[in-house]
């Protein structure tokens, strides 16, 4: 019996000590777009929940510093998530690698970027 307890203990530890661990992440996206006229739409795709590839996470118009912007969280266990964002339908950086977003240390990260150009600053 104390056998059995020991082995199924191993197994339990074996198994829970592989999960990654979770955190909530929020991340701020603000979009600068020059040169493009008549916006109808703008939108953040990835391949984190809540965002996806398959449809555009909105991004409304701010006034203030004229840029586009949306508040996303994750719940994940990556320390990083792969984005792209879409203007009118149309992705940006065609044929390129998606822009990668280092998750901060604090609880919101700030990700600012120009579309089609693929240096954040």
């Amino acid at each position: 019996m104390k056998a059995k307890i020991t082995i199924f203990g191993i197994l339990l530890w074996a198994f829970t000590g592989c999960v990654q661990k979770t955190t909530t992440q929020t991340v701020v996206y603000k979009l600068s777009i020059k040169n493009i006229k008549d916006i109808k739409t703008v939108g953040v795709r990835g391949n984190n929940k809540p965002l996806s590839w398959q449809s555009d996470y909105p991004m409304t118009f701010d006034r203030q510093d004229s840029t586009y912007k949306a508040t996303v969280t994750y719940i994940t266990g990556y320390k990083f998530t792969e984005v792209k964002f879409v203007v009118n339908d149309e992705f940006e950086l065609a044929d390129q690698d998606n822009r990668k977003v280092n998750f901060s240390d604090k609880d919101t990260t700030i990700y600012t970027a120009t579309f089609n150009v693929k240096n954040n600053y």
